[in-house]
């Protein structure tokens, strides 16, 4: 048992071994940099002093951004995006710093992005090849945390499962108590069950146990009170993981507001820096797209302009973020007033109002293009829930579960729900079920997989009409 918990003895030494190789990667991909770039006249020297400034930049920058902290199963990919962001981070810096001090002209941009680039591939390298080591090491039985788990009958074995099913996590389970008012489960496969929760404190104490996590509902309160209380004299580290897993949460998260934990059960994850990243993706990319297309959005203006009589563009009122109304922007498809009579329609395969060149529009989704003004005007962005009129909003909130909570995050061009198919006449409930997964799940990550795979499968569709 001693030699299989060298990491954990050792977790201070590892830290700062951790925090030593994080310097020597701001100092190594800096030099294989200049190596790299060949667009350089003045001596590597030169650049020591920059170099020197970033080592004491990431001194600061990546504990407090959270790089250090334990990971033990936690998913790879919240990791690496704490990675990224930190050293995107320490470079926003470096370059902030050389503009206020104008000494952004003795170092080369190429450089500087190349270091950036080189730095952070080592470091995410580097994080995969410990992960994929720590994993091995666990799965042989070392790098463990004991742990033991107190809670009621039904929920309890639902922990279990979880933990088991993921080796990563490097959690030995030495077993179970349970209240002694809750029948004793007959059938708990390769857990022991170790007796009533009155008896965990001589179980800890005798068994060298690192944590104890309890897993109740959260309308037990006074029995998780009650093992607080048993394990008082004790020194192990408390968990508690509530029993919410029967209600219908939406980027669910645990956080502290006056000095309260609290537990948020629906929330959007636009805030913070999260917002502010998501509106500069939006800005750059819809910048970036419009100045490439010009030529192409200026055909299609007078191809609509020269087809039928009437404006280029055609407004619709549709709900947005926080359930406002938006106005959108579409190349115009059918004739002028062709809903005065009808009223709002859902478009469907087989109607024909549609002008001629307006169905070219509509079958390849160029008709969306104008949409990209409603992203740089902060309508809109470029990924997320398609937006919906407000006649089928008010049909639909009652109708389908969750409905409403879409509108959590700004409505998009396109969206998860769009390139797995779920658009035009499809299952509504099927759209919101990927929309919502695409709220819960957001990262700046998932936003240009959405994009990339927009561009091979999200313009012609057989369900676009």
């Amino acid at each position: 048992m001693k030699s299989k918990s060298l990491l954990k003895q050792h977790a201070l030494f590892f830290e700062l071994l951790f925090k030593l190789i994080d310097l020597l990667i701001v100092f190594a991909s800096s030099w294989l940099a200049y190596q790299l770039y060949s667009d350089i006249s003045q001596p590597y020297d030169t650049y020591i002093q920059g170099v020197l400034i970033a080592v004491i930049g990431s001194v600061i920058i990546f504990p407090a951004m959270g790089l250090y902290k334990p990971w033990r199963g936690s998913l790879i990919f919240s990791e690496l995006k704490i990675v990224f962001f930190s050293w995107s981070i320490l470079f926003l810096s470096l370059a902030l710093i050389s503009v206020v001090t104008k000494s952004s002209e003795f170092y080369s941009r190429g450089w500087f992005i190349l270091w950036w680039a080189c730095g952070l591939s080592i470091s995410i390298v580097i994080r995969l090849l410990l992960r994929s080591s720590l994993y091995r090491l666990r799965k042989m039985g070392f790098n463990q945390r004991q742990i033991v788990i107190a809670g009621s009958d039904d929920f309890i074995m639902d922990v279990v499962q979880r933990v088991q099913a993921e080796k990563s996590g490097g959690f030995d389970i030495h077993g179970i108590f349970i209240d002694s008012s809750d029948p004793l489960a007959s059938d708990i496969g390769n857990i022991k069950l170790l007796g009533e929760i009155a008896t965990i404190c001589s179980y800890v104490e005798n068994h060298k146990i690192d944590q104890v996590w309890i897993a109740m509902p959260l309308s037990d309160e006074e029995k998780v009170k009650q093992i607080i209380n048993y394990l008082r004299h004790t020194t192990v580290d408390i968990r508690y993981i509530p029993d919410i897993f029967g209600f219908s949460l939406l980027n669910h998260s645990f956080t502290e507001i006056v000095g309260l934990p609290v537990i948020d059960l629906a929330s959007s994850p636009m805030v913070g820096s999260s917002r502010v990243i998501k509106s500069i993706e939006d800005k750059l990319i819809a910048s970036l797209i419009l100045l490439i297309i010009s030529p192409l959005f200026i055909a299609i203006a007078l191809g609509v302009k020269l087809s039928s009589n009437g404006p280029v563009f055609f407004r619709q009122q549709r709900i947005g973020w926080n359930n406002k109304e938006i106005t959108i922007l579409k190349f115009r498809s059918m004739p002028v007033n062709c809903e005065q009579q009808s009223g709002p329609v859902w478009a469907s395969k087989h109607e024909n109002r549609a002008t001629r060149f307006g169905q070219l529009l509509r079958k390849t989704s160029l008709d969306e293009l104008p949409q990209f003004i409603n992203v740089l005007k902060g309508d809109m962005s470029i990924v997320g829930p398609r937006p919906e009129r407000p006649h089928f909003v008010e049909q639909f909130k009652d109708e389908i579960p969750g409905y409403m909570k879409k509108h959590m995050v700004k409505a998009g061009i396109t969206g998860w729900a769009q390139i797995n198919g779920w658009r035009g006449n499809t299952d509504i409930k099927k759209r919101i079920e990927y929309d919502l997964f695409y709220i819960e799940n957001w990262s700046l990550w998932l936003d240009l997989k959405i994009i990339i795979l927009t561009l091979f499968k999200g313009f012609i569709h057989k369900n676009a009409y």
